[in-house]
């Protein structure tokens, strides 16, 4: 197993071509021995969260959208929420810092202090050993997560800002042409 743990963000190689995947940011949620869970945080959908969740949706941090979580249960609602303290809740489990999973199935007053938060339809999850091989061939980058990332209200450049901030040997691939015939 590799150092991956709970809050940081898996950004895709460009050498993974996988539709599902293709140029996006995972923040994850677990990391174990049995696999991994996470959602995609650059993909909003065109689905107001008013006519998905309605009691979330003055909660939403931009864009006002649903977001694409992953590929894994596409009709259900994944919850993430910031609060001001990380201290967790029955209703809520920090992630990273005051980023955290929460259960959307309630009422927002019942979750606490929310200050923005993102409503994910399905996840993304991989088997028992599975991340570790995606990992060992080149397909993700394992980064360190910011709060900044998850409520990004640009989340569709979000792959390039993140790509950028790294060390040199990762940041040069936030330029990588996504044809390499029109470079």
């Amino acid at each position: 197993m590799s150092d991956l743990r709970p809050g940081m963000l898996l950004v895709a190689s460009p050498a993974l071509v996988d539709p599902n995947f293709y140029r996006t940011v995972v923040l994850l949620f677990e990391y174990d021995e049995d696999g991994a869970v996470g959602v995609i945080l650059d993909r909003p959908l065109e689905v107001d969260v008013e006519e998905y969740l309605p009691a979330w949706s003055n909660h939403l941090a931009p864009p006002h959208r649903v977001f694409e979580g992953g590929p894994v249960q596409r009709e259900t609602a994944i919850g993430v929420a910031h609060r001001p303290t990380a201290e967790a809740i029955e209703t809520w489990r920090p992630v990273l810092g005051g980023v955290g999973l929460v259960d959307v199935s309630l009422e927002p007053a019942d979750v606490g202090d929310v200050q923005e938060a993102r409503i994910f339809a399905g996840y993304s999850g991989w088997g028992a050993g599975q991340l570790d091989m995606e990992l060992a061939v080149g397909s993700w980058f394992p980064v360190e997560g910011m709060t900044d990332d998850v409520f990004d209200p640009v989340p569709t450049s979000l792959w390039q800002r993140v790509l950028r901030r790294q060390q040199p040997h990762i940041a040069r691939y936030a330029d990588y042409p996504t044809d390499l015939r029109s470079n």
